[in-house]
């Protein structure tokens, strides 16, 4: 019965770090995501989604490596301190233009880069969990 307890609390918090994540990563964006998604804005779609699976990547990792919850979510922390700044970083050598203004005129190249750039992230920074 304990282990059943705590498969569900560890699922449970799971679920609620990836929830804040995706939260955060809204607030940072400065279009409102969801309203992007709902007129059918692909890169935002490509953006997003790249965000998701970059936060469940070292999510997954840290719950794998760690027995204690809190401890998952250090490094879950520690993680998705690194998915926010590679944005910053992507934004920053990227002269010329400014991510976010791309991304909400639709711009697929941009989102499908962006997409990429938080999965490499998620998995180079997954690897020093410990």
């Amino acid at each position: 019965m304990t282990v059943v307890v705590n498969i569900l609390v560890s699922v449970i918090f799971i679920i609620v770090l990836q929830l804040l994540g995706m939260l955060i990563f809204s607030w940072i964006t400065p279009f409102k995501d969801m309203e992007e998604l709902k007129n059918g804005n692909v890169a935002v779609g490509l953006a997003l989604g790249g965000k998701f699976l970059a936060t469940a990547i070292i999510l997954g990792v840290a719950a794998y490596t760690n027995s204690s919850i809190w401890f998952m979510a250090l490094w879950f922390a520690v993680g998705y301190v690194c998915l926010v700044a590679s944005y910053w970083i992507f934004e920053l050598v990227t002269t010329g233009f400014k991510i976010s203004d791309q991304l909400k005129q639709g711009n697929v190249a941009v989102g499908t880069l962006l997409c990429m750039v938080f999965i490499g992230t998620a998995f180079a920074v997954s690897s020093l969990i410990i």
